[in-house]
């Protein structure tokens, strides 16, 4: 195993994931994103706490993958800073409108889906459904 490898799960990475994934589920709970009602009036503009959530949530975000690397030198786990160029295509288009379109009409991101699984909300199986076979259809023609 080489520990300069980004992708070599290690114990500590392997919890530090797992906290970071049921810290992320909490606050999506926390912030009521696990309930499609909310969502849906989020995106017609009708609730701006959730607004303010997602805005924090991209700020931080934009802090982390822009501030760490020039803070420190490598990230604390090991491995090394990555960068990935974002490539605008037919295909990301498309793509990125066939998401959009799914999330406005269910209510429903693949993450909060994920944590609303942990509320209890098995009618969310339905919408996990369709990210599974929206996944499994992109799979299948990104091979081609």
């Amino acid at each position: 195993m080489n520990p300069l490898n980004p992708h070599t799960l290690t114990p500590p990475k392997a919890l530090v994931t797992l906290v970071a994934g049921a810290l992320f589920g909490f606050g999506l709970s926390l912030a009521t994103m696990v309930q499609p009602d909310v969502v849906l009036s989020f995106l017609r503009f009708q609730d701006w706490g959730l607004m303010l959530v997602m805005g924090g949530a991209a700020g931080l975000a934009l802090l982390a993958y822009k501030g760490f690397p020039r803070a420190l030198r490598r990230p604390l786990l090991g491995g090394q800073f990555l960068t990935q160029p974002a490539n605008w295509n037919r295909e990301t288009v498309i793509g990125s409108a066939i998401f959009g379109v799914g999330w406005g009409l269910s209510g429903v991101c693949p993450g909060p889906a994920i944590a609303a699984l942990g509320t209890g909300n098995t009618d969310i199986m339905w919408a996990l459904g369709g990210i599974v076979l929206g996944g499994l259809a992109h799979g299948l023609t990104a091979l081609d």
